[in-house]
């Protein structure tokens, strides 16, 4: 589903989309980071590796992995598909959605939607178009979330949604839409998105499994597709897979697998872990809070590639901040994004309500986490 993109004003729709074609189109000449930019995403990984929820997130933290995946963020460049389909922007694929509250309708909870969304607004401020793909049943929470997601400069057809049906009743023509889906896209990004366990069921971390109450798409056959993926000349071409999550349970946390499964603070580890491995993985005290950071990381990697590549001629102040307006949601824009979600029917997943709570913590707890997040990454200076 298309999202439109409303008109700001002209001059400073002007400046912004100005500062979007340098952001866009200047190449690094180098991998590294200035040690400033580095240790401002250190700064923010530090931020969210925090156990704020007591659930013993901290052991699930792969050191690193939010950089590497911020580096692939920011760098992204479209894995051509086929010579004949030309140039184009790079596409990022975000599976999100945790259908926990199960006997409610809609059963989406509020960790995901708004980390979704701050993805995919960085993928668009970044320069590239941005799909977010969940369950039928969670298309309601995620439309209204998505339709205040505004990047200036950003054509119409930049961000979508595209939706699944359970399982049990996906047919060969869902199949084939989700074969195509993944053949265009060239980074796959999962945040908070429900994995299945060893027996192949998604559970809540409860225990409940989500897939007896035909809730769950096979998205995780996203991940499965794209990394048997070849392109136009037949040459092997795996799509790289980042996720973010907090619990253990979420798709992607196959990479600390062991580490779920030995958590005395989580609860049923054994049963519920997801068994899929992320490339990158970033593990949060809330998963909103890793979309966050992956947003605000990519925009200081990119202006740090920025001026590293064009010198004297880009001021990095300048460039940061542009780049972090562009990429990272402000407060307002979130409290926004959560009261939609809520008229929409998106409730706590820990306390089970409707209301602009997160994972049984107030509001406020996101918006301080939000803005320390902004304030790290504005506070870095070119080395």
């Amino acid at each position: 589903r298309k999202r439109n993109l409303p008109m700001p004003s002209f001059y400073s729709a002007f400046l912004t989309l100005s500062l979007l074609v340098v952001l866009t189109m200047s190449s690094p000449s180098t991998d590294s980071l200035s040690t400033a930019a580095a240790e401002a995403v250190g700064r923010i990984e530090s931020i969210i590796g925090k156990d704020e929820g007591g659930r013993g997130m901290e052991s699930l933290v792969v050191p690193g992995d939010l950089r590497s995946a911020a580096e692939v963020l920011a760098r992204l460049r479209p894995l051509r598909r086929a010579s004949s389909e030309g140039g184009g922007p790079a596409r990022v694929l975000i599976l999100s959605g945790f259908p926990c509250c199960v006997n409610e309708s809609p059963p989406t909870e509020t960790d995901g939607p708004p980390g979704a969304c701050a993805i995919a607004r960085a993928a668009v401020g970044l320069g590239h178009k941005a799909t977010i793909a969940t369950d039928e049943c969670n298309r309601g929470v995620f439309a209204a979330a998505m339709r205040g997601v505004v990047v200036v400069g950003a054509d119409d057809d930049s961000l979508e949604l595209e939706t699944f049906p359970p399982e049990e009743e996906m047919k060969s023509a869902d199949y084939e839409r989700m074969t195509t889906l993944v053949s265009r896209v060239d980074l796959i990004v999962a945040c908070e998105r429900a994995g299945p366990a060893e027996d192949g069921r998604c559970y809540t971390m409860r225990g409940i499994d989500m897939n007896e109450k035909n809730l769950i798409a096979p998205l995780h056959r996203i991940v499965e597709l794209g990394r048997t993926q070849t392109d136009g000349e037949g040459n092997a071409r795996s799509i790289r897979f980042v996720a973010i999550g907090d619990g253990g349970n979420e798709l992607g946390m196959g990479k600390v697998l062991n580490e779920i499964r030995s958590n005395p603070r989580i609860k049923n580890g054994s049963k519920i872990a997801a068994v899929t491995a992320a490339d990158d993985l970033i593990a949060a005290s809330v998963s909103n809070w890793g979309g966050y950071a992956l947003a605000a990381s990519a925009a200081v990697i990119r202006s740090d590639d920025t001026v590293r590549s064009q010198g004297s001629s880009v001021c990095y102040a300048t460039a940061l901040k542009r780049c972090v307006e562009l990429c990272v949601p402000q407060e307002e824009d979130e409290v926004a994004l959560l009261n939609r979600c809520v008229e929409a029917g998106c409730r706590d997943g820990v306390s089970g309500k409707m209301e602009a709570t997160v994972d049984g913590m107030p509001l406020e707890t996101s918006l301080a986490c939000l803005r320390s997040i902004r304030d790290a990454a504005l506070g870095s200076e070119i080395a």
